[in-house]
């Protein structure tokens, strides 16, 4: 990349301060501050949708995601959901292409997994929500959906006893598919949701799929929503990409687009 390109995708980046302040990037010291925690988040990928190259928008991401884990390892990545589309016929053949990936990879269920319960824990050896903990850092992950692809909040109870849980860890991370907050025709007004998670100041980002066209970083409360566009599906942005974040060892976070090879909307939390 030209340096003159490099500039300007740089000035789009966003850096998440570790007081809660959101910057952009460029001219910061957290672009040179090393990075003590990365990963990488992705969304939407439909496998199965007709009409559409699903497997090799699957291919390509798969590909560029396991070149930037060589050049610099990721601790783990999110499928964010809507992993396959509507039909559970697909599901296998979704978690063999994923399995491709290089680094340990968690999901969540978006409103096109319409999978029961136990084909999900089954297929992927994961429940609808869980979490996990790498390097005192709480990840937690939701169902927004159901079977029958409906649109849900998340699960409050499941949510509340997990954010107690992890109170004192040094950063949560939620992943849910379906945007809790209603700025999107496709989101959810979810205030029992926002309520909770703005009493834990240490969730530093909720992250968000389900809105093909969004791209960028919507602030409520002080808490981050950030949205990556989508790897696969029929609409959304013109191009397919992920979102790469990088905690650095002063806690501040930087986060970006890959789209899928070229470095976008950069930011720090």
């Amino acid at each position: 990349m030209k340096r003159s390109e490099f500039i300007k995708n740089i000035s789009l980046a966003t850096v998440l301060l570790a007081d809660g302040s959101i910057i952009p990037a460029l001219g910061t010291e957290s672009l040179k501050t090393k990075n003590k925690l990365r990963f990488v988040v992705a969304s939407d990928g439909h496998y199965g949708q007709s009409k559409t190259d699903f497997q090799q928008y699957f291919d390509t991401i798969i590909k560029e995601i396991n070149t930037q884990h060589a050049q610099e390892k990721f601790e783990l990545c999110v499928i964010n959901g809507d992993i396959i589309h509507d039909n559970p016929a697909f599901l296998a053949d979704a978690k063999k292409t994923l399995d491709a990936l290089e680094m340990p990879y968690y999901i969540t269920q978006g409103n096109h997994d319409r999978v029961p319960a136990d084909l999900w824990q089954q297929t992927w050896n994961m429940p609808f929500d869980y979490d996990v903990v790498v390097k005192d850092n709480a990840f937690l992950f939701g169902t927004t959906s159901n079977i029958k692809g409906e649109y849900l909040c998340p699960n409050l109870s499941w949510f509340k006893q997990k954010l107690e849980e992890h109170k004192n860890k040094k950063n949560i991370f939620i992943f849910i598919h379906i945007t809790p907050v209603k700025w999107t025709d496709n989101g959810v007004d979810c205030l029992d949701f926002q309520t909770l998670v703005k009493q834990y100041k240490n969730i530093r980002g909720i992250f968000n799929g389900h809105d093909h066209d969004q791209e960028g970083i919507k602030t409520k409360d002080g808490i981050p929503y950030l949205f990556d566009s989508h790897i696969g599906g029929s609409w959304g942005t013109p191009y397919r990409g992920y979102r790469i974040v990088e905690l650095k060892k002063n806690n501040d976070i930087l986060t970006y687009l890959m789209n899928p090879t070229v470095r976008i909307n950069e930011a720090k939390l």
